[in-house]
């Protein structure tokens, strides 16, 4: 019986050895440990043998069972480490291969002129205030000086929805609406951009839906100097330092006095070329000192205090700043356009 013992040992051990996949490993196990294997087998003969020499079979067999459990888990952890590394050399990847280049976006033009004059302001201690795009009547016009019947409603031809709701013609209304919100008092310092919409024919310079950004600033002695020292500033920071700026007399319902704002020209440098007309000078925004009537409206005391507005254009500024010559260049999302925008680092 000891010598069958050691037999199947070494048989068992053999075939372990040999054993090149999991499930034969498995078989293996099951042939020789089984309930129906042969060291089972043998085991069953125990009976025959002598008091002493049970003791002696029954330690015997457990060490055969032993080495045989132990050479299976070794062999079992080396053919699942060999199927690990045949399944990682199955999915190696060949990092030689060219990488496919990921495309990334990059800010519109205007995203971007409107975020540096967000910046230049809230630098001067500005807040950017917002609105509704679809504004009532009275916040559109006649909160600032256009009471139904003004023909000046006219220069700005109008999307009504209803009597009372129409598409916002300008910022303006924002203003409105803020210093309403002040209840009278101030001080009242604030940019508004966003979009505006007004009846229009689209071409080179012209569009019906357009960006905005309207300044106001309320506060008690405030003077037609301190908008002209603000629009340097701009200007300054916008086109470069060498910059001058020039104030025509201009009129707008909602200030008293008015003016329009010129730079001169980036090409000529103020000689005189075609894009200036000859002039030296480029039209950029209209400004003026808020009206009596538009503060009285929105609850302040006009013998207490006054304040300015004014109003441009991002997409003029931007067709300046970078030398577009068409706004509908802004809205179509031609990809070869927006490509000349992107950040290179």
């Amino acid at each position: 019986m000891e010598q069958k013992l050691k037999e199947l040992q070494a048989e068992a051990l053999q075939k372990i050895e040999q054993a090149e996949e999991l499930k034969a490993l498995n078989d293996i196990r099951v042939a020789f440990l089984g309930k129906k294997g042969p060291i089972t087998e043998v085991l069953r003969g125990m009976g025959q043998l002598s008091a002493e020499e049970r003791p002696k079979m029954g330690a015997l067999a457990n060490e055969v069972r032993e080495a045989i459990s132990e050479k299976i888990e070794t062999k079992q952890k080396a053919l699942e480490a060999a199927a690990v590394e045949k399944q990682l050399a199955s999915e190696t990847i060949d990092i030689t291969l060219p990488g496919r280049p990921v495309k990334v976006g990059n800010h519109h033009p205007l995203t971007k002129v409107i975020e540096e004059i967000e910046d230049l302001f809230i630098g001067m201690g500005y807040k950017v205030a917002e609105g509704p795009e679809v504004e009532k009547d009275y916040y559109n016009f006649e909160a600032l000086n256009l009471p139904k019947g003004h023909p000046a409603r006219d220069m700005q031809d109008s999307f009504y929805i209803t009597e009372e709701l129409l598409l916002r013609t300008h910022t303006s209304p924002v203003q409105a609406r803020t210093m309403e919100k002040h209840e009278g008092k101030g001080p009242v310092k604030i940019i508004c951009p966003g979009k505006v919409y007004r009846r229009d024919n689209d071409d080179a310079t012209h569009s019906h839906q357009f960006m905005q950004i309207e300044g106001l600033v309320v506060d008690e002695n405030i003077t037609m100097g301190d908008l002209k020292g603000t629009l340097q500033v701009f200007a300054k920071k916008m086109f470069g330092e060498d910059r001058e700026i020039r104030l025509r007399p201009s009129f707008f319902p909602f200030t008293e006095p008015s003016v329009e704002m010129d730079i001169t020209c980036k090409i000529c440098g103020g000689e005189g070329c075609n894009v200036c007309k000859g002039t030296g000078w480029i039209e950029i925004l209209g400004a003026g000192m808020v009206h009596p009537n538009v503060l009285e409206m929105a609850g302040f005391d006009s013998k207490k205090y006054t304040g300015f507005a004014f109003g441009m254009g991002p997409e003029r500024i931007a067709m300046l700043k970078y030398g577009i010559d068409d706004i509908r260049h802004f809205y179509t999302n031609d990809i070869r356009f927006l490509k000349q925008f992107a950040v290179t680092e």
